[in-house]
């Protein structure tokens, strides 16, 4: 028996790959700077074209519905037919957008250059999500939130950049961040090479091992995701109205310059990403229902005391907010996956897309409301969203049920 054993010994555990983790959260980072670039600059756009608050919301309508529709049927192609260069491309295609962004001449290219860079995140998120969760060892709340914390840094840190080099600059300046998705290309091509090598080894272990009927998504997983729907809603149609129009609403309340708005949307945005970092983590050690349940209910006294806040208490509660809310997402992914395990990339691109997907409708239907009732109203609605969060309590709690995996 001894003897037995020593011929085959225990396998040991796998540990999480960090290179990996931050390679990609490294591109996570470069991707979404690109991104927010492009709300950063509205108050440019909106001088420079003569635009309404109705045409900068369809900006953002474009950009965020050409990544929503594309992500879902991007994952769900790729959990069939993975393309470990995937990323890279898609990374080429945001590059495209960005150089035609720089220098479109009227609103229609405008449209069309966001759309573009929405198709490369459309790409960039189903697969980009897969890699950190194949990286993790288990650890799947933290890893997503590694993965997500860098979105959301480069998301905090494109405000600071407009600020410093596109307002000043002009429009045409935004070729220069193309540096960027070139550096970030050359990252995603050896993490695109990491994930062959390991697509491969998996195939050559699940040939030698005994077959295993793939499990299919839980029987009960359709209230579950009801509830998930609720709670996404509350929280992108609140968070966009800060990540949209955060800079107008200072600029007309406190007759703040457009710069010092900037900051404070970096304010906000840094709170994004700290409780991005959090979220994950915490699920996996408390359960990611209660992280969800806490950090969107969690979120209404702060969202409801906003709209009478001076502008000193306006940067705390925009931090506070978008720490609270942000921890949700990475639960919430994970929380999703777990529901229905071996649709990894269509899951990840169903929620990515949604994100993008309710966060353009929210801003399109906030920036109409904005020109009809004053920017002042967007907040005083929205501050009653959070309240939603309560739905969390009807979601059931997988720690009682199987491990996925």
């Amino acid at each position: 028996m001894a003897d037995h054993a020593a011929n085959h010994p225990t396998p040991r555990p796998e540990r999480i790959a960090l290179k990996v983790l931050g390679a990609i959260s490294l591109s996570h980072f470069l991707n979404d700077l690109i991104q927010s670039l492009i709300p950063a600059i509205y108050p440019l756009l909106k001088d420079g074209f003569q635009l309404s608050f109705t045409q900068i919301g369809l900006i953002t309508l474009t950009f965020q519905m050409s990544a929503s529709l594309l992500q879902p049927v991007v994952g769900f192609y790729t959990d069939r037919h993975p393309r470990p260069y995937s990323l890279t491309w898609g990374m080429a295609c945001t590059l495209i957008g960005l150089i035609a962004l720089a220098f479109a001449p009227n609103y229609g290219l405008l449209l069309l250059a966001v759309g573009l860079v929405g198709s490369g995140s459309a790409v960039f998120h189903p697969e980009s999500s897969r890699v950190a969760r194949m990286a993790s060892a288990g650890h799947y709340g933290l890893a997503q939130s590694i993965f997500q914390v860098g979105g959301n840094a480069g998301t905090s840190a494109g405000p600071l950049l407009a600020a410093l080099v596109v307002i000043p600059q002009g429009q045409g300046s935004l070729a220069w961040f193309s540096l960027i998705a070139l550096a970030a290309m050359a990252i995603l091509w050896r993490v695109g090479g990491w994930y062959q090598h390991r697509q491969r080894a998996e195939q050559q272990r699940s040939r030698s091992a005994a077959p295993v009927h793939a499990e299919k998504g839980r029987p009960s997983a359709l209230w579950p995701v009801v509830v998930l729907l609720v709670l996404m809603f509350s929280k992108f149609f609140y968070t966009t109205s800060l990540h949209s129009y955060l800079t107008f609403y200072l600029m007309h309340k406190f007759q703040v310059p457009v710069q010092a708005a900037q900051v404070h949307l970096f304010v906000f945005l840094f709170g994004v990403a700290a409780g991005t970092i959090l979220g994950g983590p915490i699920g996996d050690r408390i359960g990611r229902k209660q992280v969800i349940w806490w950090s969107i209910f969690g979120a209404a006294p702060f969202a409801l005391a906003l709209p009478s806040a001076s502008l000193f208490w306006t940067g705390p509660l925009t931090f506070v907010i978008g720490l609270l809310m942000a921890s949700a997402f990475p639960a919430m992914v994970v929380y999703a996956q777990e529901l229905f395990p071996g649709k990894v990339g269509m899951i990840s691109g169903l929620f990515f897309g949604l994100a993008f997907g309710l966060a353009g409708i929210g801003a399109a239907l906030l920036g109409k409301l904005a020109d009809i009732q004053g920017i002042e109203a967007v907040y005083r609605l929205c501050a009653w969203l959070p309240l939603l969060g309560l739905a969390a309590v009807l979601l059931p709690d997988l720690r009682r049920r199987p491990a996925e995996e």
